[in-house]
């Protein structure tokens, strides 16, 4: 396998928000493996321990986030260089009936071999935040 073309990188991209809040799982799946059906080694956040595997690092996630948070990047805060992929992520919720925003930096690095390396960074939501919190229990047991 070759590394991802510019064009197949910003359809992933295009789809990986698209997907994701249209809550198309299978669509989620298929993006992913479109451009990185190798390994998943994933930072998230950075600082954190790394967590391994296609499971683990994307349907996991998608599982435990998707029906709380929707997805949007501002397309000027979206960089496609070489074959890496940089954003900020807008993840938007509910939280005392409003909308709220939660910024995080994401960068993907794809491999030749079919490999995606994930790296994001964020203020971790305290666990008795009313919003996210639960959701992060889970997620981050040790953290917060």
């Amino acid at each position: 396998m070759a590394v991802p073309t510019h064009e197949q990188l910003k359809q992933w991209a295009q789809g990986y928000v698209e997907h994701w809040n249209s809550g198309d799982k299978e669509a989620w799946r298929q993006n992913w493996l479109s451009v990185a059906p190798g390994d998943f080694t994933m930072w998230d956040p950075v600082g954190t321990p790394s967590k391994h595997g296609f499971e683990h690092c994307a349907l996991d996630s998608y599982d435990l986030f998707q029906p709380a948070v929707r997805f949007h990047v501002p397309p000027e805060t979206c960089f496609f260089n070489g074959n890496e992929v940089a954003w900020v992520m807008q993840n938007l919720f509910e939280r005392d009936g409003e909308t709220q925003r939660h910024n995080s930096i994401e960068t993907y690095q794809f491999g030749d071999d079919g490999s995606v390396v994930i790296r994001t960074y964020y203020v971790v939501p305290s666990h008795d935040d009313a919003a996210l919190g639960e959701i992060f229990q889970t997620y981050l047991p040790g953290e917060k």
